[in-house]
């Protein structure tokens, strides 16, 4: 049992994911979208959607776009050209904090934990609009008891969320001191903490020893069963072709082609893409 004395199980702790399946068949739709910079153009019309539920892998060679369209889609860089859809809804050139509150959501390729907080620290600044953020409403008499209320359902949740990713016995270590593979835990746990409707993952393998790759695949496959939808950029092609039910492949800026696992290893124009890369 842990320090937030929950006894709620962990498919009880997914269930704001089964939520999700309200959603359309395509929450994520990306409609020529353009990025360049100087003369360099890194992302050149690139059409593609995401279906609800899925994880889907999206892949190419060094260079090809993908993490230039994983920041145009959160908000990191504003587009010159096309638009992105999340809910239907035109969400293109938001800043990343209003892209999150929407619930698309998305992690980092190197971990961006506050080190000198602990691990349970980290957990809970990640929930926005909390009221005990607001300094007047923690001292105004009559709604200190609201903001207490709300933290204790933060600090359950979070308990819940290193329970599900079994970091919890790490909760009071300070976030600098954890490998790099229980960071990627903590950033995913940390994700999760928003309420997202959908996580978009940027090489949450990298550096990641076999047996916790393991262990987050199978918290990533749990998660979708439980309604949540991913978008995933992984250069290990075995975790894409062994784990996605679909692959979208980007090559110069542009979507190269797209469809299920084994048409894409049989694609041709795949294959030259990746130089003789074996996929």
């Amino acid at each position: 049992m842990t320090a937030s004395g929950s006894e709620t199980t962990r498919t009880e702790s997914l269930s704001i994911g089964s939520e999700a399946s309200d959603l359309s068949d395509t929450p994520l739709r990306v409609e020529n979208l353009r990025k360049t910079f100087g003369g360099i153009t890194a992302v050149d019309g690139a059409t593609f959607s995401v279906e609800q539920g899925s994880l889907t892998g999206l892949i190419g060679p060094n260079g090809a776009g993908k993490s230039t369209t994983f920041n145009l889609i959160t908000g990191v860089h504003r587009p010159d050209g096309g638009s992105v859809y999340f809910d239907d809804d035109d969400i293109t050139g938001l800043r990343p904090y209003q892209i999150a509150n929407r619930g698309l959501v998305r992690t980092f390729q190197i971990a961006r934990e506050l080190s000198e907080m602990t691990v349970l620290e980290n957990m809970m600044l990640a929930p926005d609009g909390q009221n005990g953020e607001k300094l007047w409403r923690s001292v105004t008499p009559g709604l200190r008891g609201e903001v207490q209320r709300e933290e204790e359902v933060v600090l359950e949740r979070a308990w819940e969320m290193l329970e599900f990713f079994e970091i919890d016995h790490l909760a009071e270590e300070y976030s600098g001191n954890l490998s790099g593979g229980q960071r990627k835990l903590l950033e995913m746990a940390r994700a999760l903490m928003t309420d997202p409707k959908m996580v978009l993952l940027d090489e949450p393998l990298a550096g990641v020893n076999p047996s916790l790759e393991k262990k987050l695949l199978a918290h990533v496959h749990e998660l979708r069963e439980n309604g949540y939808t991913f978008l995933l950029v992984e250069h290990d092609m075995d975790v894409i072709m062994n784990n996605c039910e679909r692959v979208i492949v980007m090559h110069q800026g542009k979507v190269l082609a797209e469809g299920k696992p084994k048409a894409i290893r049989a694609n041709d124009r795949v294959i030259d893409a990746y130089l003789g890369e074996e996929i």
